[in-house]
């Protein structure tokens, strides 16, 4: 009797290494999810594969969000039909994938994506073929296709939040790991061992991150513990998945909150280096920049307007750029072969770490360089520059660089204000800086870029769209 009460109450911890082997099985009575809330492309899935015999559901973030009152962004679909199975009962799928097999079906502009329930991963390559799993000497998964019970997929999730299946027949949800006690908690907790979930696939130190500040979670203490320890394997994972991590992490919504937990848990370096090491010589500019940049970000998603990694870019990277260029002057070259030797270089560096494509790469100079050609505004230049069409993205990013304090002798009012002058007196704005050019140095009115600045915007939001 005691022990079966031991066994009741064991820790949440301890039921999430050990999932269980029979779920917890919460009726439509037991749950807030209703069927009619699921995408309805996603229900005829699920449905047409348990007709032809196979077992289906809905699973992870669909189920996850729609319990926390959330509208999920896409809906996922488990089952043990193989992708070749399952292409063979839609003739609108296609098989994709290598890493990770799987099905799309599609119906117009949206897409569910089927996979096949996986099992766990064998700790070696004697069997490595087609259907198995392999690994590199540390322990990170470079194949994922070892098909397996609905039980062994909800064993191999990586957290329990995300390990919920829904069968919107039965209007049923199968909870394996507990995952609805850690929602009704507020926690990101991993399944399983956390070293060895994290040395299996580095990039879930990163999805705990982003679910936390997305979810607003905290990050389960144990899953936490590791992180900062293991947070250098990041190095490991290819640059171009990276990339794709860091766009999941600041374009979907709480960029400012994933890049403080970033920072918690020393997971912000392995990804921008020279940015780290930025934040860490000058932390109240450096980090006033880029949250600004990420509070930016957030407002303009929210508002459903569009954004751009060039920009997003171009703000986490700037704050390493003028120390780059300073060496490079005390070497003898001049101020702007300078500044854009340094871009080439820091943005090499950083393709290195995240493969930034050359379509947001090459924006990212441009804006920097607008950053050089703004404050030259004699002649005729100051309308050329208004009409080259990286204008608007330099522009707002130089009001970026005010708002994290740099001093910039009031350039960004000046340009707010010739923006939204007549001929004439853009004419006189021109001529001023001309007569204020002319003045001893000890008799020119400086103006420091704290003042008001009468924007053009409405929304107080530098646009990040980079258009």
């Amino acid at each position: 009797m005691l022990k079966k009460l031991f066994q009741s109450f064991r820790s949440p911890l301890r039921r999430a290494q050990h999932p269980r082997s029979t779920p917890e099985v919460l009726g439509n009575n037991q749950h807030s999810l209703r069927r009619g809330e699921i995408s309805r492309n996603a229900v005829v899935v699920v449905e047409r594969l348990q007709r032809a015999g196979y077992q289906a559901y809905l699973v992870g973030g669909c189920v996850r969000d729609l319990l926390l009152d959330l509208r999920p962004k896409d809906f996922d679909v488990a089952t043990n039909a193989t992708p070749e199975q399952v292409r063979a009962e839609f003739r609108n799928a296609r098989v994709i994938g290598r890493r990770f097999k799987l099905a799309h079906v599609q119906f117009g502009r949206e897409i569910i994506e089927v996979a096949t329930f996986r099992a766990n991963h064998p700790q070696g390559d004697e069997e490595e073929n087609s259907n198995q799993s392999s690994r590199n000497e540390s322990g990170r998964i470079l194949r994922d296709n070892v098909y397996g019970s609905l039980e062994d997929d909800a064993q191999r999730r990586d957290f329990t939040i995300n390990a919920l299946y829904y069968d919107p027949s039965s209007e049923r949800i199968l909870d394996y790991a507990h995952g609805v006690h850690d929602i009704r908690n507020r926690l990101v907790r991993l399944i399983g061992i956390p070293e060895q979930r994290y040395q299996e696939d580095p990039v879930r130190m990163l999805r705990a991150a982003r679910f936390a500040a997305k979810l607003g979670f905290e990050i389960e203490k144990h899953s936490a513990a590791p992180i900062r320890e293991l947070a250098p394997m990041l190095r490991e994972i290819p640059s171009a998945r990276l990339f794709d991590e860091v766009l999941k992490l600041f374009l979907g919504g709480k960029a400012e909150r994933t890049f403080e937990l970033l920072v918690e848990y020393d997971l912000y370096a392995p990804l921008f280096p020279a940015s780290a090491a930025a934040l860490k010589r000058n932390p109240q500019y450096t980090g006033q920049l880029i949250r600004q940049a990420l509070i930016n970000t957030d407002e303009r998603i929210r508002q459903g307007k569009p954004v751009t990694p060039a920009f997003l870019f171009a703000a986490l990277l700037w704050p390493a750029l003028p120390a780059r260029a300073a060496q490079l002057q005390e070497r003898g070259m001049a101020p702007i072969p300078a500044m854009q030797e340094a871009a080439h270089v820091l943005i090499m560096e950083q393709v290195q770490r995240t493969a930034i494509p050359k379509r947001f790469s090459i924006p990212i100079r441009e804006i920097w360089d607008m950053q050089e050609r703004l404050p030259r505004r004699s002649g005729k230049r100051a309308d050329l520059l208004l009409e080259n069409p990286r204008f608007r993205a330099g522009y707002d990013f130089l009001l970026l660089r005010e708002s994290a304090g740099e001093e910039t002798d009031g350039l960004g009012e000046w340009w707010t204000d010739y923006q939204d002058a007549s001929d004439s007196q853009r004419r006189n704005m021109i001529r001023e800086l001309s007569n204020k050019d002319d003045q001893p140095a000890g008799q020119r009115r400086r103006r420091g870029g704290s003042r008001r600045r009468r924007g053009p915007r409405t929304d107080g939001a530098p646009d990040t769209s980079g258009e």
